[in-house]
């Protein structure tokens, strides 16, 4: 178990059931939502891989889409404390570029964001239990934060089983799923499995089904555009109460 010894604070932890589910799209979505509502959000991606060079560094796309979504006046460094340039889970990450996750420096921006902002939402790398070091995962990290989990699924078939997992491993960790969100959802294509799964999901798990969130063209994490129908799709869901607000 972690011990990083983190302020208690409302916020949300959002995790997927896979890579590329569109984790960043939702947790800037759910900034966007809080932000229209007159709260200052503070948006964190502890961990990023993947990341290009620029002038302040190594710079993931997720991590300027969030700063983007939540309006952020706090450096791009506190979003993400932690950059790789591999494309890799972390613990692979920090295999090959010889430096392995730097917990104080996440312990010292999450605590920067907790005093600074009204509501901190913590986006997760790939799924729930992609390896940091060779003993803990992603789901430990959530647990370090101690906060709701909301679960980003894929609306296509196989996406029952990888939540299902997903659901269960939040809950044997001891955290509260706050509940599921299915990302890209396109009504003119959706076949069977599409027009189900969610509710099968739901169901077989007692989870609350938060939002389906349609396809939007005119969202792209990578280009900072977040289309109005993905806002729309995450307002009906009183982000307010699920963060403790």
């Amino acid at each position: 178990m972690l011990d990083l010894k983190l302020p208690k604070k409302n916020g949300l932890f959002i995790t997927g059931t896979d890579t590329g589910v569109g984790k960043s799209l939702i947790t800037g979505g759910i900034a966007a939502v809080l932000r229209r509502q007159g709260l200052k959000v503070g948006v964190f991606k502890p961990i990023a891989s993947g990341c290009r060079h620029d002038r302040e560094g190594l710079v993931s796309d997720d991590t300027e889409f969030l700063a983007m979504c939540a309006d952020a006046d706090y450096p791009l460094t506190v979003i993400t404390p932690v950059t790789y340039k591999t494309p890799a889970a972390p613990v692979t990450c920090a295999q090959i570029e010889g430096h392995s996750v730097d917990y104080e420096a996440i312990a010292t921006a999450y605590k920067y964001l907790c005093e600074n902002c009204d509501v901190v939402l913590v986006e997760g790398i790939g799924g729930a239990l992609v390896p940091i070091t060779e003993t803990e995962t992603i789901l430990d990290l959530a647990v370090a934060f101690d906060l709701s989990v909301v679960i980003v699924a894929r609306p296509n078939l196989g996406t029952i089983n990888h939540s299902l997992l997903t659901i269960e491993a939040v809950r044997n960790a001891g955290l509260p799923v706050a509940g599921l969100v299915i990302n890209g959802y396109n009504a003119q294509t959706a076949d069977v499995p599409e027009e189900t799964s969610p509710d099968v999901i739901c169901d077989f798990s007692d989870t609350t089904l938060l939002s389906i969130v349609p396809y939007d063209e005119n969202s792209s994490v990578e280009e900072g555009r977040l289309g109005e129908s993905v806002v729309q799709s995450l307002q009906t869901c009183d982000w307010k109460t699920f963060s403790k607000l």
